[in-house]
Protein backbone atom coordinates (compact mmCIF):
# COMPACT_ATOMS: atom_id res chain seq x y z
CA UNK A 1 0.00 0.00 0.00
CA UNK A 2 1.46 3.40 -1.09
CA UNK A 3 2.16 6.07 1.54
CA UNK A 4 0.36 9.00 -0.17
CA UNK A 5 1.00 11.77 2.45
CA UNK A 6 4.72 11.12 2.42
CA UNK A 7 4.79 11.22 -1.34
CA UNK A 8 2.94 14.54 -1.43
CA UNK A 9 5.34 16.01 1.13
CA UNK A 10 8.33 14.96 -0.93
CA UNK A 11 7.01 16.38 -4.19
CA UNK A 12 5.97 19.65 -2.55
CA UNK A 13 9.37 20.10 -0.98
CA UNK A 14 11.02 19.43 -4.30
CA UNK A 15 8.90 22.09 -6.01
CA UNK A 16 9.68 24.61 -3.25
CA UNK A 17 13.39 23.92 -3.51
CA UNK A 18 13.33 24.25 -7.31
CA UNK A 19 11.40 27.53 -7.11
CA UNK A 20 13.84 28.92 -4.58
CA UNK A 21 16.80 27.96 -6.75
CA UNK A 22 15.18 29.59 -9.82
CA UNK A 23 14.48 32.81 -7.88
CA UNK A 24 18.05 32.94 -6.62
CA UNK A 25 19.36 32.41 -10.14
CA UNK A 26 17.07 35.17 -11.46
CA UNK A 27 18.32 37.65 -8.84
CA UNK A 28 21.94 36.78 -9.61
CA UNK A 29 21.26 37.28 -13.34
CA UNK A 30 19.63 40.67 -12.81
CA UNK A 31 22.43 41.92 -10.54
CA UNK A 32 25.05 40.68 -12.99
CA UNK A 33 23.32 42.31 -15.98
CA UNK A 34 23.19 45.65 -14.19
CA UNK A 35 26.82 45.56 -13.10
CA UNK A 36 28.42 44.66 -16.43
CA UNK A 37 28.64 46.77 -19.58
CA UNK A 38 26.36 45.62 -22.39
CA UNK A 39 26.79 46.59 -26.02
CA UNK A 40 24.46 49.47 -27.04
CA UNK A 41 23.01 50.51 -30.34
CA UNK A 42 22.33 54.25 -30.83
CA UNK A 43 21.57 56.39 -33.83
CA UNK A 44 21.43 60.18 -34.11
CA UNK A 45 18.22 61.52 -35.68
CA UNK A 46 18.61 62.61 -39.27
CA UNK A 47 19.09 66.36 -39.62
CA UNK A 48 19.79 68.81 -42.40
CA UNK A 49 21.16 72.35 -42.01
CA UNK A 50 19.39 74.73 -44.36
CA UNK A 51 19.10 78.46 -44.95
CA UNK A 52 15.56 79.67 -45.73
CA UNK A 53 14.99 81.08 -49.18
CA UNK A 54 15.38 84.86 -49.04
CA UNK A 55 12.22 86.93 -49.02
CA UNK A 56 11.47 90.55 -49.75
CA UNK A 57 12.41 93.06 -47.07
CA UNK A 58 9.25 95.06 -46.33
CA UNK A 59 9.02 98.30 -44.35
CA UNK A 60 5.84 100.22 -43.56
CA UNK A 61 5.86 103.98 -43.04
CA UNK A 62 3.46 105.76 -40.71
CA UNK A 63 2.00 108.16 -43.28
CA UNK A 64 1.09 111.81 -43.01
CA UNK A 65 -0.16 113.64 -39.93
CA UNK A 66 -3.89 113.05 -39.57
CA UNK A 67 -6.61 115.40 -38.32
CA UNK A 68 -9.85 114.14 -36.76
CA UNK A 69 -12.91 116.14 -35.82
CA UNK A 70 -12.40 119.17 -38.02
CA UNK A 71 -15.87 118.72 -39.48
CA UNK A 72 -18.56 119.67 -36.95
CA UNK A 73 -21.14 117.65 -38.87
CA UNK A 74 -18.99 114.51 -39.11
CA UNK A 75 -16.75 114.25 -36.03
CA UNK A 76 -15.27 110.93 -37.21
CA UNK A 77 -14.04 112.38 -40.50
CA UNK A 78 -10.29 111.87 -40.99
CA UNK A 79 -8.25 114.08 -43.27
CA UNK A 80 -4.58 114.76 -43.94
CA UNK A 81 -3.18 117.67 -41.96
CA UNK A 82 0.31 117.37 -43.48
CA UNK A 83 1.76 114.86 -45.96
CA UNK A 84 4.77 112.73 -45.05
CA UNK A 85 8.03 113.05 -46.99
CA UNK A 86 9.81 109.67 -47.16
CA UNK A 87 13.49 108.90 -47.78
CA UNK A 88 14.59 105.30 -48.46
CA UNK A 89 17.63 103.46 -49.75
CA UNK A 90 19.84 100.37 -49.83
CA UNK A 91 23.57 99.75 -49.89
CA UNK A 92 25.47 100.42 -53.09
CA UNK A 93 25.08 97.60 -55.57
CA UNK A 94 21.79 96.31 -54.16
CA UNK A 95 18.64 96.55 -56.28
CA UNK A 96 16.70 99.80 -55.92
CA UNK A 97 13.70 99.32 -53.61
CA UNK A 98 10.18 99.80 -54.88
CA UNK A 99 7.37 101.57 -53.08
CA UNK A 100 3.59 101.37 -53.00
CA UNK A 101 0.79 103.02 -51.06
CA UNK A 102 -1.54 101.36 -48.59
CA UNK A 103 -5.23 102.08 -48.55
CA UNK A 104 -5.35 104.88 -45.98
CA UNK A 105 -8.14 106.03 -43.68
CA UNK A 106 -8.36 109.63 -44.95
CA UNK A 107 -11.20 110.82 -47.12
CA UNK A 108 -8.82 112.86 -49.27
CA UNK A 109 -6.37 110.02 -49.97
CA UNK A 110 -3.41 112.36 -49.53
CA UNK A 111 -0.13 110.95 -48.16
CA UNK A 112 -1.32 107.39 -47.69
CA UNK A 113 1.17 105.20 -45.79
CA UNK A 114 4.06 104.06 -47.97
CA UNK A 115 5.34 100.48 -48.15
CA UNK A 116 8.99 100.09 -49.16
CA UNK A 117 10.00 96.71 -50.64
CA UNK A 118 13.52 95.51 -51.40
CA UNK A 119 13.88 92.29 -53.42
CA UNK A 120 16.55 89.68 -52.55
CA UNK A 121 19.92 89.91 -54.26
CA UNK A 122 22.58 87.22 -54.79
CA UNK A 123 20.65 84.67 -52.75
CA UNK A 124 20.25 86.89 -49.67
CA UNK A 125 17.75 89.37 -48.33
CA UNK A 126 18.45 93.02 -49.04
CA UNK A 127 18.84 95.40 -46.14
CA UNK A 128 16.72 98.51 -46.67
CA UNK A 129 16.05 101.62 -44.60
CA UNK A 130 13.36 104.27 -44.78
CA UNK A 131 11.96 107.07 -42.66
CA UNK A 132 9.57 109.96 -43.07
CA UNK A 133 8.73 113.33 -41.59
CA UNK A 134 6.00 115.93 -41.72
CA UNK A 135 5.57 119.51 -40.54
CA UNK A 136 2.13 120.88 -39.75
CA UNK A 137 1.05 124.39 -38.81
CA UNK A 138 -2.68 124.84 -38.28
CA UNK A 139 -5.12 126.09 -35.68
CA UNK A 140 -5.60 122.58 -34.24
CA UNK A 141 -2.24 120.92 -34.95
CA UNK A 142 1.30 122.24 -34.95
CA UNK A 143 4.73 120.67 -34.82
CA UNK A 144 7.27 118.39 -36.47
CA UNK A 145 6.84 114.61 -36.59
CA UNK A 146 9.42 112.08 -37.74
CA UNK A 147 9.32 108.30 -37.65
CA UNK A 148 11.20 105.33 -39.04
CA UNK A 149 9.52 102.90 -41.40
CA UNK A 150 9.40 99.52 -39.68
CA UNK A 151 8.65 95.86 -40.47
CA UNK A 152 5.29 94.50 -39.39
CA UNK A 153 5.24 92.47 -36.14
CA UNK A 154 2.94 89.93 -34.53
CA UNK A 155 3.29 91.70 -31.16
CA UNK A 156 4.48 95.16 -30.16
CA UNK A 157 4.05 97.86 -27.52
CA UNK A 158 3.08 101.52 -27.86
CA UNK A 159 4.37 103.63 -24.97
CA UNK A 160 3.19 107.22 -25.16
CA UNK A 161 0.23 109.45 -25.78
CA UNK A 162 -2.81 110.33 -23.74
CA UNK A 163 -6.59 110.10 -23.83
CA UNK A 164 -7.10 113.07 -21.51
CA UNK A 165 -8.68 116.42 -22.38
CA UNK A 166 -6.67 118.28 -25.01
CA UNK A 167 -5.25 115.16 -26.64
CA UNK A 168 -6.40 113.78 -30.00
CA UNK A 169 -4.30 110.64 -30.13
CA UNK A 170 -4.88 107.70 -32.47
CA UNK A 171 -3.46 104.19 -32.85
CA UNK A 172 -2.39 103.39 -36.43
CA UNK A 173 -2.47 99.76 -37.62
CA UNK A 174 -1.11 98.85 -41.07
CA UNK A 175 -1.11 95.46 -42.79
CA UNK A 176 1.34 95.22 -45.72
CA UNK A 177 0.60 91.53 -46.30
CA UNK A 178 -1.77 89.63 -48.56
CA UNK A 179 -4.12 88.16 -45.94
CA UNK A 180 -6.25 89.91 -43.30
CA UNK A 181 -4.88 90.51 -39.81
CA UNK A 182 -6.99 90.35 -36.65
CA UNK A 183 -5.67 92.67 -33.93
CA UNK A 184 -6.28 92.82 -30.19
CA UNK A 185 -5.44 96.03 -28.31
CA UNK A 186 -4.74 95.54 -24.62
CA UNK A 187 -4.58 98.84 -22.74
CA UNK A 188 -2.76 99.41 -19.45
CA UNK A 189 -3.77 102.43 -17.39
CA UNK A 190 -4.50 103.68 -13.90
CA UNK A 191 -7.16 100.98 -13.49
CA UNK A 192 -4.80 98.22 -14.58
CA UNK A 193 -5.07 96.06 -17.68
CA UNK A 194 -8.17 96.41 -19.86
CA UNK A 195 -9.50 94.77 -23.02
CA UNK A 196 -11.82 97.50 -24.31
CA UNK A 197 -14.54 96.52 -26.79
CA UNK A 198 -13.19 99.10 -29.24
CA UNK A 199 -9.88 97.26 -29.37
CA UNK A 200 -11.13 93.69 -29.74
CA UNK A 201 -11.02 91.66 -32.97
CA UNK A 202 -10.05 94.58 -35.20
CA UNK A 203 -9.72 93.39 -38.79
CA UNK A 204 -7.03 95.09 -40.86
CA UNK A 205 -7.47 94.23 -44.52
CA UNK A 206 -4.46 93.36 -46.70
CA UNK A 207 -2.73 96.47 -48.00
CA UNK A 208 -4.63 98.80 -45.67
CA UNK A 209 -4.20 101.00 -42.61
CA UNK A 210 -6.90 101.64 -39.99
CA UNK A 211 -7.16 104.30 -37.28
CA UNK A 212 -8.38 103.69 -33.72
CA UNK A 213 -8.92 106.79 -31.52
CA UNK A 214 -7.19 106.30 -28.17
CA UNK A 215 -10.04 108.05 -26.37
CA UNK A 216 -12.38 105.38 -27.73
CA UNK A 217 -10.36 102.77 -25.87
CA UNK A 218 -9.68 104.44 -22.48
CA UNK A 219 -11.36 107.84 -22.29
CA UNK A 220 -9.58 110.17 -19.86
CA UNK A 221 -6.52 107.96 -19.34
CA UNK A 222 -3.46 110.20 -18.98
CA UNK A 223 -0.64 107.61 -19.18
CA UNK A 224 -1.68 104.65 -21.34
CA UNK A 225 0.47 101.84 -22.69
CA UNK A 226 -1.01 99.74 -25.50
CA UNK A 227 -0.05 96.15 -26.29
CA UNK A 228 -0.75 95.20 -29.91
CA UNK A 229 -1.23 91.51 -30.72
CA UNK A 230 -1.96 90.31 -34.25
CA UNK A 231 -3.07 86.96 -35.68
CA UNK A 232 -3.33 85.94 -39.32
CA UNK A 233 -0.71 88.46 -40.44
CA UNK A 234 1.76 90.85 -38.75
CA UNK A 235 0.93 94.54 -38.52
CA UNK A 236 2.93 97.72 -38.18
CA UNK A 237 1.67 99.67 -35.17
CA UNK A 238 2.30 103.33 -34.45
CA UNK A 239 0.78 106.13 -32.40
CA UNK A 240 0.03 109.67 -33.51
CA UNK A 241 -0.13 111.98 -30.52
CA UNK A 242 -0.86 115.68 -30.19
CA UNK A 243 -1.87 118.15 -27.50
CA UNK A 244 -3.80 121.41 -27.31
CA UNK A 245 -3.43 123.68 -24.26
CA UNK A 246 -6.22 126.23 -23.93
CA UNK A 247 -6.87 126.26 -27.69
CA UNK A 248 -3.12 126.57 -28.42
CA UNK A 249 -1.59 123.55 -30.19
CA UNK A 250 1.41 122.29 -28.22
CA UNK A 251 3.02 119.79 -30.57
CA UNK A 252 2.57 116.59 -32.54
CA UNK A 253 4.53 113.36 -32.86
CA UNK A 254 4.43 109.91 -34.44
CA UNK A 255 5.56 107.23 -31.99
CA UNK A 256 6.96 103.92 -33.16
CA UNK A 257 6.46 100.61 -31.41
CA UNK A 258 8.74 98.76 -28.99
CA UNK A 259 9.23 95.15 -30.04
CA UNK A 260 9.53 93.52 -26.61
CA UNK A 261 9.84 94.16 -22.89
CA UNK A 262 13.21 93.68 -21.16
CA UNK A 263 14.87 94.15 -17.78
CA UNK A 264 17.03 96.90 -19.29
CA UNK A 265 15.66 99.53 -21.65
CA UNK A 266 17.98 102.14 -23.18
CA UNK A 267 16.73 105.41 -24.68
CA UNK A 268 19.61 107.19 -26.46
CA UNK A 269 19.51 110.73 -27.84
CA UNK A 270 16.88 112.45 -25.67
CA UNK A 271 17.26 116.12 -26.61
CA UNK A 272 16.54 118.51 -23.72
CA UNK A 273 16.12 121.98 -25.24
CA UNK A 274 15.55 124.19 -22.20
CA UNK A 275 17.00 124.57 -18.74
CA UNK A 276 14.91 124.09 -15.59
CA UNK A 277 12.94 127.20 -14.72
CA UNK A 278 13.21 128.65 -18.21
CA UNK A 279 10.76 131.37 -19.19
CA UNK A 280 7.37 129.95 -20.01
CA UNK A 281 8.02 126.64 -18.23
CA UNK A 282 4.90 125.57 -16.37
CA UNK A 283 5.81 121.93 -15.82
CA UNK A 284 8.56 119.37 -16.05
CA UNK A 285 9.93 119.08 -19.58
CA UNK A 286 11.13 115.47 -19.20
CA UNK A 287 9.00 112.48 -18.19
CA UNK A 288 9.76 108.75 -18.24
CA UNK A 289 6.81 106.36 -18.68
CA UNK A 290 7.36 102.78 -17.54
CA UNK A 291 5.20 99.65 -17.48
CA UNK A 292 5.87 96.29 -15.88
CA UNK A 293 3.03 94.20 -17.26
CA UNK A 294 3.39 91.06 -15.15
CA UNK A 295 5.00 91.73 -11.76
CA UNK A 296 5.59 94.42 -9.16
CA UNK A 297 9.17 95.62 -9.41
CA UNK A 298 11.63 98.35 -8.50
CA UNK A 299 12.92 100.51 -11.34
CA UNK A 300 16.09 102.58 -11.49
CA UNK A 301 16.24 105.44 -14.03
CA UNK A 302 19.63 106.90 -14.94
CA UNK A 303 19.98 109.94 -17.23
CA UNK A 304 23.53 110.61 -18.43
CA UNK A 305 24.55 113.59 -20.56
CA UNK A 306 26.26 112.82 -23.87
CA UNK A 307 29.64 114.45 -24.46
CA UNK A 308 33.14 114.74 -23.07
CA UNK A 309 32.10 117.33 -20.47
CA UNK A 310 29.17 115.27 -19.20
CA UNK A 311 28.50 115.72 -15.50
CA UNK A 312 27.36 113.10 -12.99
CA UNK A 313 24.24 111.16 -13.99
CA UNK A 314 20.78 111.83 -12.59
CA UNK A 315 19.33 108.75 -10.89
CA UNK A 316 15.83 107.99 -9.65
CA UNK A 317 14.58 104.75 -8.06
CA UNK A 318 10.84 104.10 -7.90
CA UNK A 319 8.50 101.18 -7.20
CA UNK A 320 6.29 100.07 -10.08
CA UNK A 321 3.02 98.18 -9.68
CA UNK A 322 2.26 95.39 -12.12
CA UNK A 323 -0.08 96.40 -14.95
CA UNK A 324 -0.16 100.11 -14.06
CA UNK A 325 2.00 102.60 -16.02
CA UNK A 326 4.22 104.83 -13.89
CA UNK A 327 5.52 108.27 -14.88
CA UNK A 328 8.67 109.71 -13.33
CA UNK A 329 9.69 113.37 -13.72
CA UNK A 330 13.29 114.38 -14.36
CA UNK A 331 13.07 118.10 -13.54
CA UNK A 332 16.78 118.88 -13.07
CA UNK A 333 18.14 118.07 -16.54
CA UNK A 334 19.84 121.03 -18.19
CA UNK A 335 19.82 121.60 -21.94
CA UNK A 336 21.74 118.95 -23.87
CA UNK A 337 21.46 115.42 -25.21
CA UNK A 338 21.04 112.46 -22.85
CA UNK A 339 20.90 108.70 -22.70
CA UNK A 340 18.24 107.40 -20.33
CA UNK A 341 18.65 103.84 -19.02
CA UNK A 342 15.80 102.06 -17.24
CA UNK A 343 16.68 98.91 -15.28
CA UNK A 344 14.29 96.69 -13.37
CA UNK A 345 14.02 93.31 -11.69
CA UNK A 346 11.25 92.29 -14.10
CA UNK A 347 10.81 93.01 -17.84
CA UNK A 348 9.49 96.50 -18.58
CA UNK A 349 8.77 98.78 -21.52
CA UNK A 350 9.72 102.45 -21.37
CA UNK A 351 9.81 105.72 -23.29
CA UNK A 352 10.79 109.32 -22.57
CA UNK A 353 8.63 112.38 -23.27
CA UNK A 354 10.39 115.68 -23.94
CA UNK A 355 9.02 119.11 -24.87
CA UNK A 356 10.55 122.33 -26.16
CA UNK A 357 8.18 124.38 -24.01
CA UNK A 358 4.62 124.90 -22.85
CA UNK A 359 3.59 127.99 -24.80
CA UNK A 360 2.70 128.84 -28.35
CA UNK A 361 5.07 127.40 -30.95
CA UNK A 362 6.27 124.53 -28.77
CA UNK A 363 6.68 120.91 -29.86
CA UNK A 364 7.31 117.60 -28.13
CA UNK A 365 8.65 114.12 -28.85
CA UNK A 366 8.32 110.61 -27.47
CA UNK A 367 11.66 108.76 -27.48
CA UNK A 368 11.11 104.99 -27.51
CA UNK A 369 13.61 102.49 -26.11
CA UNK A 370 16.17 101.25 -28.63
CA UNK A 371 17.03 97.59 -29.31
CA UNK A 372 20.59 96.31 -29.47
CA UNK A 373 22.29 96.65 -32.86
CA UNK A 374 24.60 93.68 -33.43
CA UNK A 375 24.65 93.18 -37.21
CA UNK A 376 25.51 95.93 -39.72
CA UNK A 377 22.27 97.87 -40.23
CA UNK A 378 20.96 100.67 -42.39
CA UNK A 379 18.97 103.64 -41.13
CA UNK A 380 17.59 106.74 -42.86
CA UNK A 381 17.72 110.35 -41.66
CA UNK A 382 14.46 112.01 -42.81
CA UNK A 383 13.94 115.57 -44.04
CA UNK A 384 13.93 118.19 -41.30
CA UNK A 385 16.35 119.76 -38.81
CA UNK A 386 19.94 118.52 -38.75
CA UNK A 387 19.89 114.98 -37.33
CA UNK A 388 22.17 113.77 -34.55
CA UNK A 389 22.91 110.07 -34.01
CA UNK A 390 23.34 109.10 -30.35
CA UNK A 391 25.31 105.92 -29.57
CA UNK A 392 24.91 104.35 -26.12
CA UNK A 393 27.11 101.58 -24.75
CA UNK A 394 25.59 100.05 -21.60
CA UNK A 395 28.17 97.21 -21.57
CA UNK A 396 31.39 96.85 -19.57
CA UNK A 397 33.72 97.01 -22.59
CA UNK A 398 34.49 99.70 -25.15
CA UNK A 399 32.79 99.34 -28.54
CA UNK A 400 33.97 100.80 -31.84
CA UNK A 401 31.19 101.99 -34.13
CA UNK A 402 31.39 102.92 -37.81
CA UNK A 403 28.81 105.22 -39.40
CA UNK A 404 28.98 105.50 -43.21
CA UNK A 405 26.67 107.09 -45.76
CA UNK A 406 25.69 104.51 -48.38
CA UNK A 407 26.56 107.01 -51.14
CA UNK A 408 30.14 107.24 -49.86
CA UNK A 409 29.91 110.92 -48.96
CA UNK A 410 30.44 110.43 -45.21
CA UNK A 411 32.36 108.04 -42.97
CA UNK A 412 33.17 108.28 -39.28
CA UNK A 413 34.41 105.85 -36.64
CA UNK A 414 33.69 106.35 -32.95
CA UNK A 415 34.84 104.39 -29.91
CA UNK A 416 32.21 104.45 -27.18
CA UNK A 417 33.57 103.86 -23.68
CA UNK A 418 31.89 101.38 -21.30
CA UNK A 419 28.74 102.83 -19.79
CA UNK A 420 29.06 105.99 -21.87
CA UNK A 421 27.50 107.56 -24.95
CA UNK A 422 28.72 109.46 -28.01
CA UNK A 423 27.08 111.45 -30.79
CA UNK A 424 27.63 111.90 -34.52
CA UNK A 425 26.37 114.86 -36.55
CA UNK A 426 24.59 113.68 -39.70
CA UNK A 427 22.84 115.12 -42.75
CA UNK A 428 19.09 114.93 -43.40
CA UNK A 429 17.72 113.05 -46.42
CA UNK A 430 20.56 110.51 -46.26
CA UNK A 431 20.78 106.75 -45.72
CA UNK A 432 23.56 105.48 -43.45
CA UNK A 433 25.09 102.15 -42.47
CA UNK A 434 25.90 101.47 -38.82
CA UNK A 435 28.28 98.64 -37.92
CA UNK A 436 29.99 97.72 -34.65
CA UNK A 437 33.06 95.84 -33.49
CA UNK A 438 31.43 94.20 -30.51
CA UNK A 439 27.84 94.00 -29.31
CA UNK A 440 25.65 96.02 -27.00
CA UNK A 441 25.33 99.31 -28.87
CA UNK A 442 21.95 101.11 -28.85
CA UNK A 443 21.40 103.99 -31.24
CA UNK A 444 18.83 106.73 -31.65
CA UNK A 445 18.31 109.59 -34.09
CA UNK A 446 17.10 112.97 -32.86
CA UNK A 447 16.14 116.14 -34.73
CA UNK A 448 15.75 119.43 -32.92
CA UNK A 449 15.10 122.90 -34.26
CA UNK A 450 13.10 126.04 -33.68
CA UNK A 451 9.75 124.72 -32.43
CA UNK A 452 10.55 121.24 -33.77
CA UNK A 453 11.49 118.06 -31.93
CA UNK A 454 11.41 114.38 -32.94
CA UNK A 455 13.42 111.21 -32.54
CA UNK A 456 13.34 107.47 -33.08
CA UNK A 457 15.58 104.47 -32.36
CA UNK A 458 17.74 102.63 -34.89
CA UNK A 459 16.59 99.04 -35.31
CA UNK A 460 18.90 96.16 -36.24
CA UNK A 461 18.73 94.73 -39.73
CA UNK A 462 16.49 91.71 -40.22
CA UNK A 463 17.88 91.04 -43.69
CA UNK A 464 20.14 88.14 -42.66
CA UNK A 465 18.22 84.88 -42.35
CA UNK A 466 20.01 82.52 -39.98
CA UNK A 467 20.67 78.87 -40.69
CA UNK A 468 18.06 76.47 -39.33
CA UNK A 469 18.19 72.72 -38.60
CA UNK A 470 15.55 70.53 -40.21
CA UNK A 471 14.72 67.06 -38.81
CA UNK A 472 13.10 65.00 -41.62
Amino acid sequence: MTDRPAFRWATTSARLLAGTLVAIAFVIAVVTSVSIAWPTLGREPAQVAATPAPADSVLVCTGGVLAIGRDAVDASRIETAAPQSVISGVAQGDPTPSSASLSGPTIDGVSAPTVVVAAPAAGARTDVAASGSATVSADDLRGFAASACRPALMESWLVGGSAATGASDVVLLANPGTVPATVQLTVYGAAGVQNPPGGTDLVVAPGAQIVVPLAGLVLGEESPVVRVTATGAPVQAALQTSITRTLVPGGVDQVGAIAASAKTQVVPGVSVTQNPGADGATGTATLVRILSADADTTVTITATAIGAAAGPPTTETVPVTAGIPTEVELPTLVAGDYTVVVTAESPVVAAVWETTGFGEGSDFAWYAAAPEVEAPSLFAAPPGPAPVLALANPTDTAVTVSVDAVDGAFAQQVTVAPGASASVQLTARTVYRLSTEGGGIRAGLTQSGDGALAGFPVWPSDAAAGEITVYP
